[in-house]
């Protein structure tokens, strides 16, 4: 067997090939859908990807309004945060979060699902969620893709 024909191939940022995803959360569960898309946004369905670079393709999330949550984790699932000033814990549902805006549970499930690191960050960046079907990426031409 001759080695030298078996290179690893290694990412950089001037070799990535980015691209534009329009994914539907139609009647989707969060968390498998957020997998599904931090995947993605993570660029680990891609045969050149290297885990210290972003290669993962831009991501636009459609119907973010629509998607759903199994069982009573509406009402009894929480979000906690810190204000940074004593007894300054708050804590949300997603149902109070939804009624602010929908996208946000589909921002926060992805986010936690990507690296906690700038890379992370740069890749988070990458993600645009949409509560109804319209986005305004028409000119980046992008693909649909279904889960």
């Amino acid at each position: 067997m001759d080695t030298l024909s078996y290179k690893t191939k290694s990412a950089n940022a001037a070799t990535v090939d980015k691209q534009w995803v329009v994914v539907d959360a139609q009647s989707a569960v969060l968390g498998r859908f957020a997998s599904e898309v931090a995947k993605i946004l993570r660029g680990k369905h891609k045969p050149n990807f290297t885990p210290h670079v972003d290669c993962g393709d831009n991501v636009i999330v459609i119907n973010a309004d629509k998607v759903r949550l199994t069982g009573r984790k509406m009402d009894e699932k929480v979000y906690v945060r810190h204000t940074g000033y004593p007894g300054g814990q708050r804590i949300s549902t997603p149902k109070l979060l939804k009624q602010k805006s929908a996208s946000i549970l589909v921002e926060k499930a992805v986010r936690g699902m990507l690296p906690k690191n700038r890379l992370g960050r740069q890749m988070y960046r990458n993600l645009f969620v949409y509560n109804g079907s319209e986005h305004p990426h028409a000119a980046q031409q992008p693909k649909e893709v279904k889960f």
